[in-house]
């Protein structure tokens, strides 16, 4: 068995703190730290009245490199697995590099003053932990995470060419509030108002922006929101899906073989575009600092201060999410097209651990992506995206851990 420690104690580190702990025969010992060791300590102490487990928890500021390292050494965890900020992302790499401590992260490094998230930061550090003989794991969430392990899937048993992938998002829940993100606002709003971009191989449709490091294709770009999809989803039924740059696309079309045109949809209700339209025509959305009274400040930080907490939604959230993979190909000579999904409850989530589905469906795949590691099912020193490792030991563990998951059959 060996110990843990994750960084990060908002919705989705909370979730990864009680999964971790009901893995007792996997981690011996857990720390759970973050800049508000208050918010560690209730999340300690839920885990201990649910489970029964004592968990250890600390504070810790890791935007500076140096304190992370200070906590590794002291502590000396097999693995850390960042579920913290993502503009946090590199400092806690370079921690780990510096203790040669194996990483776990679920979203790709984000500059704080830029809207743009991207891997190619990450990636950089791959000679680094080669050399240290060391491995970090990016990106162990649902989408991404999952979605990635079910294309590798598909690529594995399912198809001998994939041609198209399809990344479907959606939540049909309902927390009863006009507006609130279902995680941190921050993150969640510079990530929907950017222009959709989607890739397509080198040739096909047109032109495009080359897409360098992400191989042989190009990025096509659309206006944010201008491209709907009225998809009918299992057990949720039809909703419209807008198409979003999400990051795993830029791994995916390196690591999937052949396949031509990889694209991802996330579901929004009108309610939630009409108040977003507004907020952005106020300029609340900005990341550009203002002058007020005197003082800088960065209008979306300002309007996270308003929105409900992520993490408040659990209790009286209802409904379902369904998120997966339409993926078309062909297997034995003949056309297929499967949708690979998860369907995920709400208040299932909140009796269980106290969430909501959507940090749920990303905290359990961390947990699983963690004990992959540490028990040494996944070992290969250097960067990696989820998808480059073996898919099936990963997905019978999600499943029984609380993901299950399904394979639906298509008509082509």
């Amino acid at each position: 068995m060996s110990k843990l420690l994750i960084i990060g104690a908002g919705g989705v580190g909370k979730v990864v703190a009680h999964k971790c702990a009901q893995l007792r025969d996997v981690f011996s010992e857990i720390l759970l730290a973050s800049r508000t060791k208050s918010r560690c300590d209730e999340i300690a102490q839920e885990i201990f009245e649910l489970q029964g487990i004592r968990i250890k928890t600390a504070a810790l500021d890791a935007d500076d490199p140096k304190n992370t390292e200070k906590l590794l050494a002291e502590y000396q965890p097999a693995l850390v697995l960042n579920v913290a900020l993502p503009y946090q992302d590199l400092a806690i790499m370079d921690a780990c590099l510096a203790q040669r401590i194996p990483y776990l992260d679920t979203a790709n490094y984000e500059p704080p003053d830029t809207a743009k998230f991207e891997y190619h930061w990450q990636w950089a550090y791959r000679e680094r932990f080669e050399q240290a003989g060391i491995m970090a794991l990016l990106g162990s969430g649902f989408d991404p995470g999952v979605t990635n392990v079910f294309c590798a899937y598909a690529q594995k048993k399912l198809f001998d060419e994939i041609e198209t992938i399809d990344i479907l998002d959606c939540n049909a829940g309902n927390h009863g509030h006009k507006f609130a993100t279902n995680f941190n606002p921050e993150i969640n709003i510079r990530e929907i108002t950017q222009p959709g971009r989607y890739w397509e191989r080198h040739g096909e449709d047109g032109q495009g922006e080359p897409a360098g490091e992400a191989g042989e294709g190009r990025w096509k770009q659309i206006e944010p929101m201008s491209m709907r999809w009225d998809y009918d989803f299992p057990e949720v039924g039809v909703k419209a899906a807008y198409l979003l740059y999400h990051e795993e696309i830029e791994s995916l079309c390196r690591n999937i073989k052949g396949v031509k045109s990889i694209r991802f949809w996330m579901t929004f209700g009108d309610s939630y575009l009409k108040h977003l339209e507004v907020l952005q025509n106020v300029g609340l959305t900005s990341i550009k600092p203002i002058e007020y009274q005197g003082q800088q400040i960065v209008p979306i930080q300002f309007l996270k201060a308003l929105l409900p907490d992520p993490a408040s939604l659990a209790k009286n959230y209802t409904g379902k999410t369904c998120i997966g993979c339409l993926i078309s190909g062909t297997k034995d000579g003949k056309r297929r097209k499967v949708f690979i999904y998860n369907v995920c409850d709400h208040a299932a989530c909140y009796q269980e651990v106290r969430s909501q589905a959507i940090s749920y469906t990303t905290g359990v795949p961390a947990a699983v992506g963690a004990a992959m590691m540490v028990t040494g099912k996944w070992n290969r020193p250097g960067v990696h995206n989820i998808e480059e490792l073996d898919p099936e030991p990963f997905l019978e563990l999600l499943g029984k851990h609380g993901l299950p998951w399904q394979v639906q059959e298509l008509p082509v």
